[in-house]
Parts: C-alpha cells; structure tokens; sequence
C-alpha cells in the first residue's frame, strides 16, 4: 500500500480567469478502486492529467507510485494485438495474457489478428490486460466504455472487480456501483472523497444537498434581515446628519456646538453598526454552498393521429447483399420507448437510419407513416461546427430555448462563447440532445446519446423522458437508463 497525497492543489489553464481546482487537498490509498465523476467540463480529464505530471499547477502532488493512463496512443497499429501486449508489459508469459482474456471472456484468437483490425471492444480490452500485466503502476482510467455494447461492459464489469489500484472515470452507473469501493466526486465547490460505490454516494449526496438547501434558505434570510438593517441605518444616519443644520431666514448654518456633536457622536456610531452589518453579510455570503441542483429539461412531444407510426415484419438489414441479424417484428405507437439493444456492428443503427429516411438495404417489410415529424440525434459529432446562435438558426429551433436547455445540463457563460468544435465530446453530446428536446416531434430516433454524458446529465434526460413520455426509439448501452425509460426492448441476434 502505498498514498498519493494532493495538498493545496490550484490549477487554471493559460488564457482562462477561472481555476479549475482551488486549493484542493485529500489522500488516496492505492490499493482502493476509485470511480471519479463530475459534470462535463467539471475537470475529470484534467486532474488524471495533473496526476501524470502533464499540467505546472500550484500546490504539491505526491507518490511513490508510477501512474499508467487508459486509453494511451498505439504507435504499431498494423502489429498483431500480442505484440502490441508484449511492447507495453516485456516481461509478460503467454499464460499471463491467456489468463487476463479468459477474465473478460474473450477468445485468444485475437491475439493474432491486426489491432488496427479489432473493434473498438476489443481493443480496448487488449490495451486494459497490457496496463494490468505491465507492473504494480496505478492505472488512470478514462471513460473505457464509449461505444461499448452491453455484453463488452459486463464482460469489464466481471474483469475490473477483480483488480485493485485504479481510478476509472465513468459515466456507467452500473459499473460504478459492481466494481469502485471509493468515489471522487468534483463538485462545484470542491472535491470530495466517499467510501462506498455510486448509490452510496448518490443517497449521501441527495441528503447532504437537502440539508444544505435548508441551511442556503436560511442564510439568505439572515442576508435579507441584514441588508434591510443595513439600509435602514443607512436612512437613520442620513437623518442624524440632516439634524445639525440650522435653518434661518432661509440660510442653513451648521451647528457647532451641542447638536452637532450629538450628530458627529451618531454619526460615527452609524458607521460602526454600517461596517457591522456589511462583515455579517459577507461572512453569510461566503457560507452559501453551490448546491449541483439537476434542474428539470422539458420536452414537448406531439402525439400522432396516426394509431401506428412504424411497422416492421420479418425486417432483416443487409450488407453487401447478406443479412446480418435474425428477423425481427415490431410496431411503435405513440408513447411507445423502445430501446434496440445487441453487439456491437450487428445493424442497430442502420434500423434507426432507415427510420430517418437513408437508403438502407433490408428484407422484409418496413413501413411508417407519412408526416411524421421526427427528431434525430446522431451519435456521431463530428460535423457540428460554428457557435451555438448559428446551430440553433441552421437548425430552426427557438435559441433562448435551446441554451436554457444546454444551461440547465450544466453549460456555464464562457461555454455559450465556445464554438462547438472546441468543446469536449460530452458538451458536443448534449449540444444534440438539447437541439432535439427543444424540438417538438411526433417521434424521436435517439442513436447511442448518452456516450460521453455525465451521470447528473444521464439522471436529467431519464427524468424528462418519464415526466414527458415522448414517442421515443432508441439505441444506447447504458443498462440502467435502458431499465428506467424504455417501455420495450428489440433485442437482435446473429
């Protein structure tokens, strides 16, 4: 066992007004397992960054532990995936590595393909055994379940519960909870350090964000007191000051003697009570906590006249002239949520893209209803350009709308002036949800919105959907808003 010690960390990116972490301290032992979370933006990337020694920050960052990061650039891509195994961790036996695979239930055979050939699952499932078997380094890892099936995330789920001496960001509630004993948590305020897995923190954060709600209404209630003291001193003192001018045949004179002593006695007294006051209500101001509140989205779906919006009979989608999953039989009505769910490749985006309209290769029999106004969220990003006001008039949507919406997912003042490029892949994310629940709709095709969402966000977005009960088809991974949303599930299967 051994400790990183973090004391009076201070850390703000050139160019920026704001520090990202202020006067930071806590401990962490590097046996535990720890789940780091916090809003996009929030600084997860940037603190495991500080950890490798990448950022000049202020304060000191101790240990005597090598850090190792996940995901971490292959410079051979075209090598077989056990050499890529053997260049991270030399000194690895082949029954070590046989042994790591057989823990996430993976077939060695794709020891000996391409890595570059892998799927994204797979990969990284070859880099995370390569940072085990390397050594007694503490493992930094960021985000692995991005675009990861269900069966993949299990299969890490079975495989990190077994290890020890890592922190893994996360936005996976089920995996936080089945395989962290520690979570780090960056608030608005500070950043905090629980014993326990996601719930636990969960239920300790609600009941400490209640008290604090209480505590924040009562403090501003002394501030209102103290302001309208402070105010009416104010009108006194003015009263006392007028109280020592004379007025005599329509000339004011200043009284010298007793009055106004009286008046610079009071006066002076005023002042006092004045400075009081205003300490008071600094000292209360600084006591107010920045409560994280997950303020309510809002969705507007339309309900279709249409009894049925989407049928499908035997519907088989096809590549290259070959089916790719067995038939399937589905019909969406209105209020319908219905998630698809399968491995990775197997067509379920292609389903939602026939949806939209693309030309897609199927057998069987698709229909849906003409007229239907439907509202699209890719799960890729990579065409979203410009700032904000221009996405909300390239895209027809009311602006104020579209950014309260984006400011209740946690977007601040500086984000509304990014341009969307710039922004991290979770603000990119939210950025298109956003856009269509400004959108009123008859149906919304959700292709994978959550990658790259943080869990207040995740919470937000569920809460919404089951307020609203929008006409909702969906692809995603996420186990637990798959259980909380969706009112039906189309599983496909080679």
């Amino acid at each position: 066992m051994s400790l990183i010690s973090v004391n009076n960390l201070t850390f703000r990116y050139n160019g920026s007004l704001n520090n990202i972490f202020e006067n930071v301290s806590f401990h962490i032992d590097t046996d535990w397992k720890l789940g780091l979370i916090g809003r996009n933006g929030k600084g997860k990337t940037t603190f495991l960054k500080l950890l490798q020694g990448k950022y000049k920050y202020n304060g000191t960052i101790t240990k005597n532990v090598e850090v190792d990061y996940f995901p971490f650039e292959i410079k051979s891509k075209d090598k077989m995936a056990i050499e890529v195994i053997y260049e991270i961790a030399p000194n690895v036996e082949d029954w070590e590595i046989f042994k790591e695979l057989n823990l996430l239930n993976t077939n060695n055979e794709i020891l000996y393909r391409n890595f570059n050939l892998l799927s994204g699952g797979e990969q990284v499932k070859i880099l995370l055994i390569s940072l085990f078997l390397k050594g007694k380094n503490f493992l930094l890892i960021d985000e692995p379940t991005n675009h990861l099936d269900m069966e993949t995330r299990n299969n890490l789920v079975n495989y990190l519960d077994k290890k020890k001496g890592f922190i893994l960001v996360s936005h996976d509630r089920n995996l936080l909870d089945k395989v962290v004993n520690h979570m780090i948590a960056i608030n608005n305020t500070n950043i905090e350090i629980r014993q326990g897995n996601f719930s636990t923190w969960k239920e300790n954060k609600d009941r400490q964000d209640n008290f604090e709600i209480m505590q924040n209404e009562k403090l501003q209630k002394d501030i209102n007191r103290l302001e309208i003291a402070s105010r009416n001193n104010a009108n006194w003192s003015n009263d006392v000051e007028k109280s020592k001018y004379k007025t005599n045949n329509s000339e004011a004179t200043i009284d010298r003697g007793y009055l106004g002593h009286k008046s610079a006695k009071m006066m002076k007294k005023s002042k006092v009570i004045e400075q009081r006051i205003e300490k008071a209500i600094d000292e209360k101001s600084n006591l107010l906590k920045n409560i994280d509140k997950n303020e309510s989205l809002k969705i507007v779906p339309i309900e279709s006249r249409k009894k049925q919006l989407v049928v499908a009979n035997d519907l088989q989608i096809k590549y290259n002239g070959n089916a790719i999953f067995s038939r399937v039989s589905f019909e969406i009505k209105n209020g319908d949520r219905i998630a698809i769910v399968g491995k990775n490749g197997i067509g379920k985006s292609s389903i939602l893209k026939l949806m939209i309209g693309n030309e897609i290769q199927y057998n069987g029999e698709f229909k849906i209803a003409n007229d239907l106004k439907i509202s699209y969220v890719s799960q890729s990003t990579e065409n979203l350009r410009r700032n904000l006001k221009s996405f909300a008039e390239e895209n027809k949507i009311e602006e104020s709308i579209f950014k309260a919406m984006l400011s209740k997912m946690g977007f601040s003042k500086m984000d509304f002036d990014t341009n969307i490029e710039e922004m991290s892949e979770g603000q990119k994310k939210k950025v298109l949800i956003a856009k269509s629940i400004s959108e009123q709709a008859n149906i919304y095709i959700w292709d994978e919105p959550l990658n790259y969402i943080d869990i207040l966000t995740r919470i937000q977005i569920e809460d919404a959907i089951l307020k609203y009960k929008p006409t909702l088809i969906f692809v995603e991974h996420d186990e637990t808003f798959i259980e909380k949303v969706s009112t039906k599930v189309i599983r496909l299967e080679k």
